[in-house]
């Protein structure tokens, strides 16, 4: 069996293990379709989609565009990253002092998926001092 490079590159991720680097690889397919990373975290469910005008909320979009098992697997591999990860946890913690729980897992999941679109297209090891700063 021939195993993808982007597989052996994404479980490199933390929070990602064999099942969720599986369901990421195949269902981001060509990477190369996706011109920045703001389109792939789009894809993947993990940004908002609401209008606002004036800091008023006008509508909320199309929110069930993307794919729905990006942002099942980003999620959970939040939910793994901050009990493993030290730089999750942190970012975690930070965000949860400022919003609730469930926005703060959500932005720990986009920025899980952000670094994996640069693990893909670039086919390097993921490195948390780089994704969180």
């Amino acid at each position: 069996m021939q195993v993808l490079p982007e597989f052996v590159k994404v479980k490199t991720v933390t929070g990602v293990g064999d099942i969720l680097a599986l369901t990421i690889t195949l269902e981001t397919g060509d990477i190369r379709r996706f011109p920045k990373v703001g389109n792939y975290a789009s894809y993947c469910r993990c940004v908002s989609s609401q209008r606002l005008s004036n800091e008023k909320k006008k509508g909320e979009n199309n929110r069930k565009n993307g794919n729905k098992y990006l942002g099942w697997a980003f999620v959970e591999a939040a939910n793994f990253a901050k009990r493993y990860c030290p730089y999750a946890k942190s970012f975690y913690n930070r965000k949860l002092a400022k919003t609730n729980k469930i926005v703060a897992i959500k932005a720990l999941a986009h920025k899980l998926a952000r670094a994996s679109y640069f693990v893909i297209r670039d086919r390097v090891d993921y490195n948390p001092k780089k994704a969180f700063g």
